[in-house]
């Protein structure tokens, strides 16, 4: 009782929890270790909408065959209980990588849900799952520096790790104080426009989608990140990492897949991440990483070894977003002032010499130049 006590002043005031250990956290690596992964069903892409603290987001990554990226997103976040924000964010980074990039983000009024909670409205905003639940629509008129007219359609299977795709925190897993859930489409294609200052960009091109909860205050649940979004011709690669802050033990967690048009080659959470190479950020101490590598290890349906890796130098950080100065008001409550915390994202756009996704499935091993976009999130210290 003392430490669900002291966990729910953290979660109220926003201070730091104190250190739990790991027993405190049940990775979903847990689950995966009997079910690697389940593919992706309509119930697995309902919105929670939770009445207690948790950010929920969708999220979708574009990489476009002209060569802009975009990032579009919906944010629906309630802190205690008390109040929900929904917010509408498009990024869109121009081919010309000297040309400053398109950030908008919008405080949406009257949200609300289609009857089976799959689709998501607001004035002016629309992100609708097709009745075949194959695509999605993102319809946006939020901001005219950013109109976005977009579909996105899977063309491999999603999936969650393990069976439920979530972690739990908490002394007692049997009640747990907070969660973590993740659910992926790593391949897709998009198509549709967003129209800009310099008028519409045309956005035929690959794509990958992620479905993200966190029950519980952001900083408390990670203290890193890391995320890779691959597309090859022909695969396509995602891993989504995330290390808890010493009260949790400095847990990792490593979601990931690789797919291929119509079939999951692998997913589950035998992944990782590792900076090679970093040099210290002279504006804020964090290692920014120069090189990286990333791997995944399991096995597909049938039973072969399957070994990924992808690995090379990274360009200079196309944005570095402190996030305490441009995200919305409703987050900044979420991440209160609590020692050590000063969150950074560093995103990088696909590399000019495109780098090389290795893979070996059984004996068959087989190299793919693709895109690569990723991100690098440093919150609070792991130690």
């Amino acid at each position: 009782m003392f430490n669900w006590a002291k966990q729910k002043l953290a979660d109220v005031a926003g201070t730091q929890e104190p250190i739990y250990g790991p027993s405190a956290i049940k990775s979903v690596a847990e689950e995966a270790k009997d079910t690697p992964h389940t593919e992706l069903t309509r119930d697995l892409l309902k919105w929670r909408a939770l009445g207690t603290t948790n950010v929920e987001t969708q999220s979708f990554y574009l990489i476009s065959e002209s060569g802009h990226v975009a990032l579009l997103q919906v944010i629906y976040s309630n802190v205690a209980g008390i109040h929900t924000t929904c917010q509408f964010n498009s990024k869109v980074f121009y081919v010309d990588r000297s040309k400053p990039h398109i950030w908008c983000s919008t405080q949406l009024h009257n949200h609300d849900f289609s009857e089976d909670k799959t689709s998501f409205y607001a004035d002016d905003c629309a992100v609708e799952l097709s009745e075949d639940g194959t695509s999605y629509t993102i319809k946006s008129m939020n901001d005219e520096r950013s109109i976005v007219n977009i579909k996105i359609t899977r063309t491999a299977p999603g999936f969650v790790a393990g069976k439920t795709g979530t972690s739990l925190f908490g002394t007692d897993l049997s009640r747990p104080w907070g969660f973590m859930s993740h659910a992926f489409w790593p391949r897709c294609l998009a198509e549709g426009t967003i129209t800009t200052p310099d008028g519409p960009i045309d956005f035929k091109g690959k794509a990958m989608y992620a479905f993200a909860l966190q029950g519980m205050k952001p900083h408390h649940a990670a203290a890193t990140w890391n995320f890779a979004s691959f597309h090859g011709p022909t695969y396509s690669a995602i891993l989504m990492e995330f290390t808890t802050p010493p009260s949790y033990g400095t847990t990792s967690v490593a979601v990931g897949g690789i797919v291929k048009d119509g079939e999951i080659v692998y997913a589950g959470v035998n992944n990782t991440v590792t900076h090679i190479k970093a040099k210290a950020d002279s504006e804020n101490d964090w290692p920014e990483p120069e090189e990286i590598k990333f791997t995944w290890s399991g096995s597909t349906k049938d039973g072969k070894a399957v070994e990924t890796v992808l690995e090379g130098a990274l360009e200079a950080h196309q944005d570095r977003v402190d996030v305490m100065a441009e995200v919305p008001g409703f987050i900044k409550t979420l991440v209160a002032a609590t020692a050590g915390t000063k969150p950074y994202i560093y995103q990088y756009m696909p590399c000019q010499k495109k780098l090389t996704l290795k893979l070996k499935i059984g004996d068959e091993e087989i190299s793919e130049n693709g895109d690569l976009f990723s991100e690098a999130t440093f919150i609070s210290p792991t130690q």
